[in-house]
């Protein structure tokens, strides 16, 4: 019996549906699991995903089936989980050969980043909770670095270590030396739960609410120990606030504790909570939003485990750029999204009024740099001065020893991309700051300086277009000496829009850029200079006063910036950020070029 051909004009969208449908049928007999290993060829494939990646297959399984492609990374992971190929990784290291690009990420889950062609090496990024580290690991790390790595170490923006010039035949011995030092580099890249930070002065800040340690160790162990918190939509950044004196930077998290005072009287207990912000990514231009819920404290790591799994559920896998939390958030509404997370945590959260809050202790803008009081009597914090974040070996063994003999044997990373040495005795601290210089760092730093941070740069990383930290460098230089900045200051270099060195919220922020010159197609390194950007009760976006800046020039617009400051701030006490607040950025511009560079 012959049948007549069946002649059906589809829709797009129909189109598309079976697109996806296919897809994911070719996808289910290929391997239906992001971990355990991939199924056999020829498996069912209505098999419902198990085990800890189940969340993650069938999110994806959704995008094919409304006939959305997953970005390459997505496949990446389904085809192979990371951790289940670390023979590859071995061998890899055997023949010292570099990854393929679906192997470049998959390394990255145990912190290993192929930055080629920057460099021809891997760079390795730790995991340090709260950013404390002991004086052993430290000297430990330094030994490491000396013989596998390139010999230094950058502290980075979210308080972590990172090592570089990594050839491929070291990784494995490095990331198996960083487990030998009770550290490790695990989920610090890729699409995972990052670093987690918190207050670099927790237990010894006299004006702190919470000492934070204690709970971004459990929520870091948390995330170590469960395997269905790995392979995100996207990376995922968590950051606890004590209320302590220097910055944690929390708003430009994906979540946001911070430590706050709730008053009596509006139905709740009364005492220390974490107010919870959520869907910070602030090189999309956008601060972790209020929610007007708090969170006991020792309910915190609950509470981030029910909004991650609700992103793994609802984040996009087909595009990167709209990835993050943010955008979950902004497609569709907050309070959506929080009662997927109620119903992920089994209970509603507690929401009150924000005049149930008091006004959390003021920063101190200095307060990462030079000599403090602690909490204890007769001890002291000693901020030291990292330049651009970048310590020799030679120079991390000395502050281990100075941390040991000196002091209570921590050494205490920031987001400022500097160090603390904490538990000084009042006898010891001008030993201490004598044995710092001695090895070629100091305690002091001028307002400049001690605001002065920069990413890695075009010579570390692929992704950014100019030399950050050179530039950065030479800022310093042409304006200390030149300017006498009397308020405290924020400079920030960063490579690209990824804005690893927060460019947007600094009251001088600098985003590299390729410059047209001239006519022709020919283009140098350069930079976008924004102004006005802030943090904490000052939160905000700068805005842009130059474009297309030539980084040879940006010493002397930096310059020339801060003296139309100088001379036409309103007082000695009106801060940068404010000034700039008062001026447009056309206006801003013509106040410095106004001004003469020395």
């Amino acid at each position: 019996m012959m049948m007549d051909t069946l002649s059906v004009e589809f829709t797009d969208e129909q189109k598309r549906y079976l697109e996806g449908f296919t897809s994911g049928l070719q996808i289910s007999r290929v391997g239906r699991s992001l971990g355990g290993g991939a199924a056999k060829a020829g498996a069912a494939s209505s098999a419902e995903p198990t085990g800890p990646d189940a969340a993650h297959i069938k999110a994806q399984d959704l995008l094919l089936a409304s006939g959305k492609k997953l970005a390459d990374q997505e496949k990446f992971k389904r085809d192979e989980h990371p951790f289940d190929a670390y023979e590859r990784l071995k061998q890899q290291a055997l023949t010292n050969s570099p990854p393929s690009p679906a192997d470049n990420f998959r390394w990255r889950y145990y912190g290993l980043f192929y930055v080629a062609p920057a460099q021809d090496s891997y760079m390795s990024r730790l995991r340090i909770p709260n950013g404390i580290i002991k004086h052993w690991q430290l000297a430990g790390l330094a030994n490491l670095a000396e013989r596998l790595c390139g010999p230094y170490s950058h502290v980075t923006t979210r308080a972590n270590l990172q090592l570089r010039e990594i050839p491929p035949k070291h990784a494995v011995a490095l990331i198996e030396g960083i487990q030998d030092l009770g550290l490790c580099s695990r989920g610090s890249g890729a699409d995972n739960i990052r670093n987690v930070t918190g207050t670099p002065t927790a237990g010894i800040d006299p004006q702190e609410l919470l000492d934070t340690r204690d709970y971004a160790r459990e929520w870091h162990f948390h995330i170590l120990n469960d395997r269905s918190l790995y392979g995100l939509p996207r990376k995922f950044n968590v950051a606890f606030d004590g209320a302590g004196r220097i910055a944690v930077l929390e708003e430009t998290n994906d979540i946001a504790f911070s430590a706050v005072e709730v008053k009596d009287g509006f139905g709740v207990e009364p005492g220390v909570w974490f107010r919870l912000g959520i869907g910070g990514i602030t090189g999309h231009k956008d601060f972790a939003k209020e929610t007007g819920i708090i969170v006991k404290p020792g309910d915190a790591t609950k509470v981030a485990d029910a909004i991650v799994r609700a992103f793994i559920d609802t984040g996009d896998r087909t595009n990167r750029l709209k990835a993050r939390l943010k955008y979950v958030i902004d497609k569709m509404g907050m309070e959506k999204f929080l009662v997927l997370v109620e119903q992920k945590l089994g209970h509603a959260l507690t929401r009150v009024p924000p005049e149930a809050l008091a006004l959390r202790p003021a920063f101190d803008r200095m307060a990462h740099i030079g000599v403090h009081k602690q909490k204890q009597d007769g001890l002291n914090w000693l901020g030291v001065v990292v330049p651009l974040g970048k310590i020799t070996c030679e120079q991390m063994r000395s502050l281990a020893k100075i941390a040991a003999d000196l002091g209570d044997g921590e050494i205490r990373l920031t987001v400022w991309q500097n160090l603390l040495i904490s538990g000084v005795s009042d006898a010891n601290v001008q030993l201490a700051v004598k044995a710092i210089e001695a090895i070629g760092l100091s305690v002091a730093a001028s307002n400049v300086r001690a605001g002065l941070i920069a990413c890695t740069g075009n010579a570390g990383c692929k992704f950014a277009a100019s030399d950050t930290k050179a530039h950065a460098a030479a800022i310093g230089d042409w304006c200390d000496g030149r300017i006498d900045v009397d308020t405290p200051l924020n400079i920030h270099l960063t490579g690209c829009h990824h804005s690893c060195a927060q460019h947007y919220i600094s009251d001088i922020g600098l985003i590299a850029a390729k410059v047209p010159v001239g006519d022709t197609d020919d283009t140098v390194e350069g930079y976008h200079l924004f102004a006005g950007g802030g943090f904490g009760p000052d939160a905000d976006i700068g805005q842009e006063v130059y474009h297309d800046l030539k980084a040879e020039d940006a010493p002397q617009t930096v310059e020339k910036l801060l003296k139309a400051y100088l001379a036409h701030r309103t007082s000695p006490s009106e801060t940068f950020l404010t000034f700039a607040r008062r001026h447009d950025g056309e206006s801003l511009r013509k106040l410095a070029e106004a001004e003469i560079s020395s």
